[in-house]
């Protein structure tokens, strides 16, 4: 049971290690080549339609299931810290950054009216998101990396036990 617990957990985070990844490495570029309009309405669909069931099961499933695996594995050392480590790893790096951080400035662009805004007004809007948006992004990323990684070696060092 543990065994298939350590194992769920572990696809779970790496989903979310990928998409971060994925967004980081490709999809942030491709969309950084778009006018200001262009980039800020992309972005507005992405963020829109990222807040789906399957998102969900995998960002809220990991927040969930590794603070429960690290319950599960208290007595076993060293699976445990590595399991605690991947815990904060992702609940401060990931979810933490992505709460206080991504999803603010994912709303605050949501109430922005592009049809009805100036040029100008829609470069700074782009200028203010863009950047910052990207950075904490990069966070999510290595330590959402960071997670899987401890999660793996946890997973190996339980396997040896």
């Amino acid at each position: 049971m543990t065994t298939l617990l350590l194992i769920i957990t572990a696809v779970l985070t790496a989903l979310i290690a990928g998409l971060f990844y994925a967004y980081s490495c490709s999809v942030v570029l491709g969309l950084g080549k778009l006018p200001d309009a262009e980039y800020l309405k992309a972005m507005q669909n992405i963020n829109r339609e990222i807040l789906n069931p399957v998102f969900f099961m995998s960002f809220m499933g990991t927040a969930i299931l590794l603070p429960v695996s690290t319950f599960f594995f208290r007595g076993e050392q060293p699976v445990f810290i590595l399991l605690l480590l991947a815990t904060l790893a992702y609940l401060i790096g990931v979810f933490g950054v992505t709460v206080v951080g991504n999803v603010p400035m994912n709303d605050q662009l949501d109430q922005f009216d592009i049809s009805g805004s100036a040029v100008e007004a829609i470069k700074q809007m782009r200028e203010n998101f863009e950047s910052r948006w990207n950075f904490l992004n990069n966070i999510r990323t290595g330590f959402s990396v960071v997670s899987i990684i401890l999660l793996v070696c946890a997973c190996i060092w339980h396997k040896e036990l």
